[in-house]
């Protein structure tokens, strides 16, 4: 991940609502989730969280498909991880050891996706 990149995703998670959706599409894992009930879970208007949920797609942190007359969003892991990566990169004084976001960590909670 590169300057530019990672400064579109930091922007696009920049705001509660979008927050809260990245976090929610965290734990719904690979599956995804409607934009219904994460409007609900949310408790946000459904036209409101498009154009949030358009903000996570176009930063590259999120995605969407059709299923029937539902919208799954889902988010995308590989960019979640390349971000914290670049965040961490040179973090603790060149301790790797001490680093939040090793690949471990992030492999218990975060299924790995194939492209």
């Amino acid at each position: 991940m590169e300057l530019i990149e990672a400064s579109k995703a930091l922007s696009a998670i920049a705001q509660p609502i979008r927050l809260n959706a990245f976090r929610v599409l965290v734990v719904a894992g690979e599956s995804g989730m409607p934009a219904g009930a994460l409007a609900e879970k949310l408790k946000v208007a459904k036209s409101t969280l498009s154009f949030h949920l358009k903000e996570l797609r176009h930063a590259g942190l999120a995605t969407s498909h059709r299923e029937g007359r539902s919208i799954i969003y889902k988010l995308e892991y590989d960019a979640m991880r390349h971000l914290l990566d670049y965040l961490t990169k040179d973090c603790c004084s060149g301790h790797p050891e001490l680093r939040v976001s090793n690949e471990s960590e992030i492999n218990t909670c975060c299924p790995t996706t194939h492209v």
